[in-house]
C-alpha cells in the first residue's frame, strides 16, 4: 500500500472515529470543537429512500437520555462508530425519539469527506524532522516495526508519522479483520436515516478540529498511546466486543470503564483531548439548544455520555435534569 493510500485510509479512520471510532482514540475505543464551529448540512434534494429497519436489541437496548425545559427537548443517544453488520441495536424508544426530532446532531456531519481531512492530517500527522525512530527507544521502535509489518507496512515506511497517527494506523486492522465496519456503525446508519427523512443534520465539530485536538496532545501522551497499541494490539477486538456487549445491555458504567483502558489509563492527556475538551464544547452547544425551542436528537460516541467528565455530568453541573429513558 502506498503512502497516499495509507494517508487516505487514515483520513477515513479519523473522520469515522470521532477521535473517533473514538470517541475514544482508536478502534478499541470507538465509543469516541469550539463555539461557532458547528455546521449544518441540509438533507439532499434528491428523492428520499426509506431506511431499512434496524434489528431490535434484546431488552432495553443501548442507553438513551433526555434533557428538556418548557419548549425544548434534547435526546442524547450514545453510539458505537463501528459494528459488525446485522448487530441488533434498535429500540422503540430510540425510534420514537429520532422520529420526533427535526434536527439531528452528530460529531462530524461530513465524515466521509476525505478532501477536507487529508490536508489537516498531512499537516499535523507527518513530521520528517522528528521521525519515530528518534522519539521511541530502540526496543519500542523494533516492536512498532514488527506490528507495522504485520499490517503490511514497515517501521521505516511510517517513520515520518507523528506517534498519534502511527497508532491510528496500526489499530485499524484487528477490528476490520474481525468484521467490524464503519458502514454498519450507528452514526452512519442514523445519518443516512436523517437524510432519507429530510431532517437537518448538524455536526458539533469539524474533522479539522478533531485532528488538531489529537495532534495537540503532548508528545509524551502520543508515545504512550502508540506504545499502548503496539503492546496491546491483540486486545483490541476483545475490548471492542466487550464494549459493544455492555452498550447493548445499557451498562453505561461498564462502557466507561472499558473506554478508560485505552484513554485515561494510558495518559491523562488522551482523556482530556478525547473527552474533556470536546464534551465541554458540546455542552455549550447543547445549552444553546435548550435555551431555544424544538426537539433535537444528539447521537455521539457513547463514551462522551458514559465515561468520566461526560456531557451528562457537565449538563447536570449547570443545573439541568438529565433523565435516563
Amino acid at each position: 500500500m502506498t503512502l497516499a493510500n495509507r494517508m487516505g485510509q487514515a483520513a477515513n479512520h479519523v473522520s469515522r472515529m470521532a477521535f473517533g471510532a473514538c470517541a475514544a482514540l482508536a478502534a478499541s475505543a470507538v465509543l469516541a470543537a469550539f463555539p461557532g464551529a458547528a455546521h449544518a448540512e441540509q438533507a439532499a434534494a434528491a428523492p428520499a429512500v426509506a431506511a431499512a429497519p434496524i434489528p431490535r436489541a434484546e431488552g432495553a437496548g443501548p442507553p438513551l437520555w433526555v434533557v428538556k425545559d418548557a419548549d425544548s427537548t434534547i435526546y442524547l443517544f450514545g453510539t458505537v462508530h463501528v459494528l459488525r453488520p446485522g448487530t441488533a441495536w434498535g429500540s422503540d424508544k430510540v425510534d420514537a425519539a429520532f422520529a420526533s426530532a427535526s434536527d439531528i446532531w452528530v460529531e462530524i456531519a461530513n465524515q466521509d469527506d476525505q478532501a477536507a481531512v487529508m490536508p489537516v492530517i498531512q499537516q499535523h500527522g507527518v513530521d520528517p524532522s522528528r521521525p519515530l525512530s528518534s522519539i521511541l527507544s530502540a526496543e519500542d521502535f523494533a516492536a512498532f516495526d514488527k506490528v507495522a509489518q504485520a499490517n503490511g507496512a514497515t517501521g521505516a515506511a511510517l517513520d515520518a508519522y507523528r506517534p498519534w497517527l502511527a497508532a491510528f494506523l496500526i489499530s485499524m486492522s484487528p477490528a476490520t479483520n474481525a468484521g467490524y465496519r464503519s458502514e454498519a456503525g450507528v452514526d452512519k446508519t442514523l445519518m443516512d436515516r436523517a437524510r432519507a427523512e429530510g431532517k437537518t443534520l448538524h455536526g458539533f465539530e469539524t474533522a479539522d478540529i478533531q485532528v488538531r485536538l489529537i495532534a495537540g496532545m503532548s508528545e509524551e501522551a502520543q508515545v504512550a498511546y502508540l506504545n499502548h497499541y503496539v503492546r496491546h494490539g491483540d486486545d483490541v477486538v476483545a475490548n471492542l466486543d466487550q464494549t459493544v456487549a455492555a452498550w447493548l445491555q445499557g451498562d453505561a458504567a461498564e462502557v466507561g470503564r472499558l473506554n478508560r483502558l485505552s484513554t485515561r489509563d494510558v495518559h491523562e492527556d488522551i482523556h482530556r483531548a478525547a473527552l474533556i475538551v470536546r464534551n465541554a464544547d458540546w455542552t455549550d452547544q447543547i445549552d444553546t439548544m435548550i435555551k431555544g425551542s424544538g426537539t433535537a436528537f444528539v447521537a455521539v460516541g457513547v463514551a462522551h455520555l458514559a465515561d468520566q467528565d461526560s456531557v451528562i455530568d457537565m449538563l447536570k453541573a449547570r443545573g439541568y435534569t438529565v433523565e435516563r429513558l
